[in-house]
Parts: structure tokens; C-alpha cells; sequence
């Protein structure tokens, strides 16, 4: 990611962002936050959702490819017992199958370079996931000023539009897509 992108998602700014609409949105009446006791997020960057979700189960999992975002997660949460950062690959993870009771992933699909690679990301998910465990994932549609924001990082932005039949496609269940102007979720199940 390129320094501003990165302190954008930083900043105290983009946490009031998250806390007041993407969470909010992304946690629609459908999932009941029924994400388990045993959570996984994909992409946690900084770290910010990471604040806002790890709280509310009982144990929570962060995959982070960026060596230098891991690390330094990982040592923030180093005294917090029911959190653990892995650095690592989510097209790849070194999750057994079957070990997480629910899934998460914020406003980072984008950062994923092509569908294909997305795609094995999505299918990983599936993977790790118990039967029954629900995957919530959103992300912002494609814009001129993300792009912009972007410059010199990954932008490959999600077509909500197509999202559906991606997710059934890695296998997936009970596939809902939303979207607006400016963002997308998803909610999608294994199959139990």
C-alpha cells in the first residue's frame, strides 16, 4: 500500500468509518452477528476492524499477508490472549479445514490483484470454514477517487454485480449480495 492509503487506514477518521457505517452495514439483520466463537479475518491491515470485532468472541484469528502490518498487529494484541495474527497468504492458509465457526473480511478484495486470486481466497475461506459457518465480507465498489487513492497499490475492485455467483461458485451457500453507491456485503454460508 502506498503511505497515504496506509494512513488513511490508520487514522482515527477511517475507525469512526468503520464503526458508524461499514461494520454497521456489513452486520445487516440477516447475520445476527453469528459469526460463532471461533473467528477468522481476512486482511485486517492496521488492524482497525480487528478492534471493533475481536471483542465479541471468544476467539479471534487475523491472516495478514503485509509482513510489516502483521508484526506489528500481532504486537499490539501480543498481551490479548483471545486474539492471534498470522502472517500469511489467504489464497494459501495454513488453516486446517474446518477450524473457524465464522468469517470476515473488510474493505480489502480490492487489494486481491486478479479475479482468479480472489476467487482462491474466497474458496480458502470456504475451506476453513466449519459447516454452517458464515463468511461477511464488504468492500467498496469501484471509483475514480479509490482508484486515485490507489496509486502505485493494487486496485482490483469487486463487481458486486457478479459476486453472487462467485461465492456459489467456491462453493458456497445461502449467497446474499447487497450493494449501493459507494460499497457492497456479502453474507454466504458452507454448506452444511
Amino acid at each position: 500500500m502506498n503511505q497515504a492509503h496506509l494512513d488513511l487506514l490508520a487514522s482515527d477518521d477511517w475507525r469512526q468509518v468503520l464503526e458508524d457505517m461499514i461494520v454497521p452495514y456489513a452486520f445487516d439483520a440477516r447475520s445476527s452477528h453469528d459469526l460463532g466463537d471461533d473467528v477468522l479475518e481476512v486482511g485486517p491491515g492496521p488492524g482497525l476492524t480487528t478492534d471493533l470485532v475481536s471483542p465479541q468472541v471468544a476467539a479471534f484469528t487475523a491472516i495478514e499477508l503485509d509482513p510489516t502490518l502483521a508484526t506489528a498487529l500481532s504486537e499490539r494484541y501480543a498481551e490479548v490472549a483471545t486474539v492471534t495474527v498470522v502472517e500469511g497468504d489467504a489464497t494459501a492458509m495454513p488453516f486446517e479445514d474446518g477450524r473457524f465457526s465464522g468469517a470476515i473480511s473488510f474493505t480489502m478484495l480490492h487489494h486481491v490483484p486478479t479475479p482468479t486470486l480472489q476467487d482462491s481466497l474466497l474458496a480458502e475461506v470456504r475451506r476453513v470454514l466449519r459447516p454452517g459457518g458464515l463468511f461477511i465480507a464488504s468492500d467498496s465498489v469501484a471509483s475514480t477517487e479509490l482508484a486515485d487513492l490507489h496509486v502505485d497499490d493494487i486496485y482490483n475492485p469487486v463487481d458486486p454485480a457478479g459476486l453472487e455467483a462467485r461465492l456459489a461458485g467456491v462453493g458456497f451457500v445461502d449467497v446474499a449480495v447487497d450493494w449501493h453507491d459507494f460499497g457492497w456485503r456479502a453474507h454466504a454460508r458452507r454448506a452444511g
